[in-house]
């Protein structure tokens, strides 16, 4: 509903082509930023006039001028990238999308760019960078493990790891995998289901099949690092919230020379028995502080999957605020 204090902002985007990537296809893009913001937006040609209160118009000028800068940059803005436009640039309108957006983690079999999404992924790549254990801590769908993956793919790439190792706890089975039906390979495999998943969409099932075959890369249930000292090695601990402390300590010690380790979890959500305490959380507690280690927090305002994940995050944590 239009008020006296209403702003009008008016935009022109010189270039056509641009302009019409900027806007999408039939204006879906100014469409999804309008219903979010609750705001009205128009188009003549090239130009778009935003009106509606001020400081919502100043926001929608900002996002609109910061995606234009990354479209010049021949980067191909996605309808998903426009709602994380918009979520980090209403958290804080100073932060600088091309720096977020540009930074190419890895480009899979697909020709897909890899980016962060978010500032707290900005901040993740940039830790695993510059850190030789990084934790990833925050919930479901934050992008803490696919990540990881392709920081570990990159590494591979660029000969600055040997070898990949990927590692979960099976915890549903205790680590006790004897009773289960079939061979070690039909034991362990729905536990790092995940895991596969994740590397075959980065680098094509045949050649990460190849990969696994000649042992470059591993993908092993958390119980088989024991005794081992993992050299050279990029190593991810993922599903960490289900490590008992014993685990987390055995993991974080077999890290050997020219080795880096990233573990990722979700504290919220331990499936271990109540009477054993998680390895993540007494790590988070214990490691805080030790050069050379970096903690990455994410929160829901991170996730990148399905709209509706982000509101069942909430609506289970209000629920555990009620109890």
């Amino acid at each position: 509903m239009k008020t006296d204090n209403d702003k009008i902002i008016k935009l022109n985007f010189s270039n056509t082509n641009l302009a019409k990537d900027l806007f999408g296809e039939y204006n879906k893009n100014l469409i999804t930023i309008s219903n979010s913001l609750k705001i009205e937006i128009e188009t003549r040609g090239t130009d778009v006039i935003i009106k509606g209160d001020p400081i919502t118009a100043s926001l929608v000028k900002n996002i609109l001028n910061q995606l234009y800068i990354l479209l010049k940059n021949k980067y191909p803005v996605y309808s998903t990238d426009i709602g994380y436009a918009i979520k980090i640039l209403s958290k804080d309108s100073k932060a600088d999308l091309k720096s977020i957006f540009l930074d190419t983690v890895y480009i899979t079999s697909k020709k897909k760019a890899i980016t962060p999404k978010s500032k707290s992924q900005k901040q993740y790549i940039d830790a695993i960078r510059n850190y030789d254990i990084v934790f990833g801590i925050g919930p479901a769908g934050t992008g803490k493990t696919y990540l990881a993956m392709a920081m570990a793919v990159s590494a591979l790439k660029k000969e600055s790891a040997s070898k990949i190792i990927l590692a979960r706890p099976a915890v549903e089975a205790g680590e006790s995998l004897g009773f289960l039906p079939g061979d070690l390979a039909d034991k362990i495999d729905p536990y790092l289901r995940p895991l596969y998943d994740a590397l075959y969409d980065m680098i094509g099932f045949e050649k990460a099949s190849n990969l696994i075959q000649q042992g470059v890369i591993e993908v092993a249930p958390l119980a088989f690092m024991r005794g081992r000292t993992l050299s050279n090695a990029f190593i991810i601990l993922d599903e960490a919230q289900n490590t008992t402390s014993e685990q987390m300590k055995m993991f974080l010690t077999r890290i050997g020379m020219n080795s880096q380790a990233i573990i990722t979890g979700d504290i919220t959500q331990t499936d271990l028995p109540s009477i054993k305490d998680s390895g993540l959380i007494e790590a988070k507690n214990i490691l805080t502080g030790i050069n050379g280690i970096k903690m990455v927090f994410f929160s829901k305002n991170d996730v990148i999957r399905h709209k509706l994940v982000k509101q069942i995050i909430e609506a289970y944590e209000t629920k555990q605020h009620h109890v």
